[in-house]
This record gives C-alpha cells, sequence and structure tokens, in this order.
C-alpha cells in the first residue's frame, strides 16, 4: 500500500507541475512557443505537446489500448505535429484538453490496488514498433521521470526567453503549499 501512496503522490506532483508550465506558457507570446532551441523537441509549444502526448499515450496504455496514439498525432510521428485527427491548436485547446487528461488519470489513479501495480501492461512502441510488457508500477514512475525530464528542459527554454517569474517544480513547494 506504501507504494501505491508514493506513486499517487508523484503524480499529485507531476500535475501540479504541468498546471504551473501551462499557467507560465500561457503568457508566451506565439513567436516566443515557437522559438527554435537545441533542446527538448526544439520549441516551448512543442515539448508541452510532446509531454501532454506522452501523458496521453501511457494512460490509453495503462488502461488496455496497446497501440495509442495521442490526438493530432499521426502513427509514428512526434506528438504536436498537427498531421492528424484533432490538433492540437492552440495554447486554450491544450490547457482544455490537458485538464480532462488530468481529470482521467484522477480517475485512473483512483482506481488502483496494490496487486494492481504488479501486473503487466502491453503495449506497442511507437518507436520501433515492438510490443512489450511491462510492469504497472514501472510505467507509472516513468511517466513522472518523463514529466521531470522534460520540466527540465521546459524551464531551461523559459530562462533563454527570459521569462522572471519561473514555476517552481519543487516537490518540497508543493508540499509545504498544500499544507
Amino acid at each position: 500500500m506504501a507504494w501505491l501512496i508514493l506513486i499517487r503522490r508523484l503524480h499529485q506532483h507531476r500535475s501540479w507541475v504541468n498546471e504551473a508550465l501551462l499557467a507560465t506558457a500561457e503568457e508566451l507570446t506565439s513567436d516566443q512557443l515557437q522559438q527554435r532551441f537545441e533542446i527538448g523537441q526544439g520549441s516551448v509549444w512543442r515539448t508541452l505537446t510532446h509531454l501532454f502526448g506522452a501523458e496521453y499515450v501511457w494512460l490509453e496504455g495503462l488502461q488496455g489500448n496497446e497501440n495509442p496514439v495521442a490526438p493530432g498525432d499521426v502513427p509514428g510521428k512526434l506528438p504536436g505535429n498537427h498531421e492528424g485527427e484533432n490538433p492540437i491548436t492552440s495554447m486554450a485547446d491544450l490547457c482544455s484538453r490537458w485538464k480532462d487528461l488530468e481529470t482521467h488519470w484522477d480517475a485512473y489513479l483512483e482506481s488502483l490496488n496494490a496487486d494492481s501495480l504488479l501486473e503487466d501492461v502491453y503495449k506497442i512502441s511507437s518507436s520501433s514498433g515492438n510490443r512489450s510488457a511491462t510492469q504497472r508500477s514501472d510505467i507509472l514512475l516513468h511517466v513522472c521521470t518523463h514529466a521531470q525530464y522534460t520540466t527540465a528542459q521546459l524551464m531551461n527554454m523559459l530562462r533563454h526567453l527570459g521569462v522572471k517569474q519561473l514555476p517552481d517544480p519543487m516537490l518540497i513547494t508543493m508540499a509545504r503549499q498544500s499544507g
């Protein structure tokens, strides 16, 4: 049961940081969102849509969809390329979809029990096409560590853009703010 509590807390943190990143990105101009960087997915916009796409695809996988595709994506392409069905078209659209996605994450995480963390989840890799089994707890941890890694890239981009009020992505800050 302790593992389940920790996994839920890490996902609470992931969601909290995502909300702060989106709030900061909403203040950027279109040019700033699209400015090229040699890190992450190459821009704030592409990195945000990549993060959203990854969290969408992994939740779909955890729920039994072995070959999920993110909204606006085409199999074999990076999320955020706007070539598929239902492309993400604006920050407002991205924020709205992410809010809905977090609602689904919350319900999914609440439905888990300690035994379910040990189950295998099957997913087809978007990069290799291979089907593989991964323990559910490892996927749940991966989603959080991927979000942390991607957050660091976004924070670096925001610094280079001259954003003065950077979000504080530290879990301890979230803990202190929530009492």
